[in-house]
C-alpha cells in the first residue's frame, strides 16, 4: 500500500516519521444513486488516530452531500461522484484543524471536550492545547458523538521509535559514502598537483627564491624605521592611554582587547559617581561576555557554513558554556515570540556546535536553559517546543535531555517555570521510552 507524509506542509520531507495510507476511492451507482466510495477510510482514519466517521461527515458536511460511515462493514460513502484530489484535499483540512497540533504541528493529538463543550487537541509532544474552531459544522457531530479514549498508541510509538533508528543508520551509511569520495578526489587531485608543482619548478627556478619573507626578516626590519620615527616622537606621546588603547587593538583579538581596556579604564571610572559605574556594567553593555555575543552575531551575519562556525567558535577565547550560550543567544537574537520555529531555521548552526565535543549537548540545554530565564515568559513558555524542535532534527538525544531534566529538578533552578513548561515533553518522552521495553 502506497503510503505519504501526513499533512501537505511535510510532503517534502523523505524522513517524516509519520505516515498514512494514499486515499484509494470509486465511484458506485447510476443516476440519483451515485456515490464515492472510499475504498481505504479505516486504514487512513486508523494513522490519524480519529474515527472513521469523523472524516466522513467532514466530506459530506463540506461538499453538501449526504455521507455516511457503516461500523460493521467499515464502508464510508459520499452522495455523488466526486475526484479523489478533491476529497484527498477536504482529508488535508481536516488534518489541519482536527489533527495536527496548533503550536508544533505533530500529527500526535487527542480531542479533548470540556466541560463548556468545547472542542481542544492536546498534543503529546509539546503538551499544547489546540482551541478548535466551534463554528466548523463537524464540531456539533463530534460533540454528539465524542471519541473513545484509549490508553494504547504503542504501535505508533514504536514505529516512530524504529524509523527514528532507521534515519541514523541511513545517515551513518550516506557518511561513510562521502569520506569514500572525498578520498578519491583527494587522490586523483594530489597526483594532479605533484606534476605541476615538478613543471613549476622546472620553468620558473626554486620556490625558496620566490619565498616571501619571514617572521624574523620583517622584525629585524622594522626598528630601523622606528629609530628614524623616534627622533621627532615624545616620549610622552608613545605611553599616553590612546596609544596604549590603539596598540592593544591591533594585536589582540576584539575579546581579549576588550578584557584589557576595562582594566586600563578603571583608574578613570573610579572618581565617577556611582549611579554612571552601575549604568555601564550591570547592564551588561561592556562585560566581556556580551562582546562574546557580539562576535558571534557579526561572523553569522555573513552566513557561514556550518564547519566554519564550528572552527571559528573554537578559535574564541572564552569557556566552553561562555561559546554556547553566545550562540544560542546570538541565533534568537530579536525574536520576541516563536523561538521554536527560529530554532527550527538555525539547527544546522546548533548541531555543528554540539558535533565538537562530548558533552556538548548538556551545553547546549545549559544555554537553553539560561536563555529562557533570562528572557522571561514568552521563552519559558516554548521551552518544550523548542526541546522537541531539536529532539525531531537529531541535535539532541532523548538520554540528555532527560538528564539534564532531572538534574534541573534537583538543583536550585532560576526560575522553576522551566521544569514545570518542559514537563509534557519529558513525560512524553519516557511513555515512549517505556512502551518500546514493554514491546
Amino acid at each position: 500500500m502506497a503510503l505519504q507524509n501526513i499533512g501537505a506542509g511535510n510532503n517534502d520531507d523523505a524522513f517524516y516519521r509519520y505516515k498514512m495510507p494514499k486515499m484509494i476511492t470509486k465511484i458506485e451507482g447510476r443516476g440519483n444513486g451515485i456515490k464515492t466510495n472510499v475504498v481505504n477510510m479505516v486504514d487512513i482514519a486508523k494513522a490519524l488516530a480519529r474515527p472513521a466517521s469523523y472524516t466522513t461527515k467532514y466530506f459530506g458536511c463540506e461538499l453538501g452531500a449526504q455521507s455516511k460511515f457503516d461500523e460493521k462493514t467499515g464502508t464510508s460513502h459520499v452522495n455523488g461522484a466526486h475526484e479523489t484530489s478533491k476529497l484527498a484535499g477536504l482529508l488535508e483540512n481536516f488534518i489541519k484543524k482536527y489533527v495536527q497540533c496548533y503550536g508544533c504541528g505533530n500529527p500526535e493529538t487527542e480531542i479533548m471536550i470540556t466541560k463548556s463543550q468545547m472542542i481542544q487537541l492536546k498534543c503529546a509532544a509539546c503538551g499544547f492545547v489546540s482551541d478548535v474552531d466551534m463554528r466548523d459544522k463537524l464540531t456539533t457531530f463530534i460533540l454528539k458523538n465524542p471519541p473513545e479514549f484509549k490508553k494504547g498508541s504503542k504501535d505508533k510509538k514504536a514505529m516512530r521509535r524504529a524509523e527514528k533508528e532507521r534515519l541514523k543508520e541511513g545517515e551513518a551509511a550516506d557518511e561513510e559514502l562521502k569520506k569514500l569520495k572525498k578520498e578519491v578526489k583527494k587522490k586523483g587531485s594530489s597526483t594532479s598537483k605533484e606534476g605541476a608543482t615538478k613543471s613549476k619548478k622546472k620553468a620558473n627556478g626554486s620556490d625558496e627564491d620566490r619565498a616571501s619573507p619571514t617572521h624574523s626578516q620583517i622584525r629585524e626590519e622594522a626598528p630601523v624605521e622606528d629609530e628614524d620615527d623616534d627622533e621627532d616622537v615624545q616620549w610622552q606621546t608613545d605611553t599616553s592611554l590612546e596609544a596604549a588603547r590603539q596598540r592593544i587593538q591591533e594585536q589582540l583579538s576584539a575579546v581579549t582587547a576588550e578584557m584589557v581596556m576595562l582594566s586600563t579604564d578603571e583608574p578613570e571610572k573610579k572618581p565617577k559617581a556611582a549611579n554612571e559605574v552601575n549604568g555601564g556594567l550591570e547592564n551588561g553593555n561592556s562585560s566581556p561576555y556580551r562582546s562574546l555575543v557580539e562576535d558571534v552575531k557579526s561572523y553569522l551575519k555573513k552566513g557561514p557554513s556550518a564547519e566554519e562556525l564550528q572552527h571559528q567558535l573554537a578559535g574564541l577565547t572564552a569557556s566552553s558554556q561562555e561559546k554556547m550560550n553566545a550562540l544560542f543567544e546570538a541565533l534568537v537574537d530579536g525574536v520576541d515570540k516563536g523561538y521554536a520555529k527560529e530554532v527550527v531555521k538555525k539547527r544546522s548552526y546548533l548541531a555543528a556546535a554540539v558535533a565538537g565535543e562530548e558533552g556538548s549537548q548538556m551545553l547546549l540545554l545549559h544555554a537553553m536553559e539560561d536563555f529562557c530565564c533570562k528572557s522571561g515568559s514568552n521563552a519559558l513558555k516554548e521551552i518544550a517546543l523548542m526541546l522537541k524542535a531539536l529532539y525531531d532534527a537529531d541535535v539532541l538525544e532523548e538520554e540528555h535531555i532527560v538528564r539534564w531534566y532531572q538534574k534541573g529538578l534537583k538543583g536550585d533552578s532560576k526560575d522553576a517555570k522551566i521544569w514545570k513548561n518542559a514537563q509534557p515533553f519529558i513525560e512524553w518522552l519516557q511513555n515512549a521510552e517505556s512502551e518500546s521495553e514493554e514491546e
